[in-house]
């Protein structure tokens, strides 16, 4: 799934230079996530970076647009071909937050 944010958005953009694909850009009244471009940091990081420095934890999941990790990994790669990522069962916790006990623990 991608990440979204919520209307809870205040608009501080700090989430946008996170993003590793460009997803992220400024809508009318808060930020908004591009689905087809967020990856869910999988290849980049082991927690999603625009949610890590929200101040309000207003980037969640977007339950309507669930992906697997192989998917999201493959995305990665086809957004950015010229650099090299870990194969699927080389993603550990500081690169796949599908690997990372965090986030694991807290159900998302």
């Amino acid at each position: 799934m991608s990440t979204f944010i919520t209307d809870e958005c205040i608009n501080c953009g700090a989430c946008e230079p996170e993003c590793p694909n460009n997803a992220i850009s400024e809508g009318d009244d808060i930020y908004v996530i591009d689905p087809n471009l967020c990856t869910e940091c999988v290849g980049f990081h082991g927690d999603e970076a625009c949610q890590s420095v929200c101040p309000v934890e207003c980037c969640i999941p977007d339950a309507d647009n669930r992906e697997e990790e192989n998917s999201l990994l493959d995305k990665a790669v086809n957004l950015h071909p010229s650099q090299s990522f870990p194969e699927l069962g080389s993603l550990d916790e500081t690169n796949s937050r599908f690997r990372n006990p965090n986030w694991i623990n807290t159900g998302r």
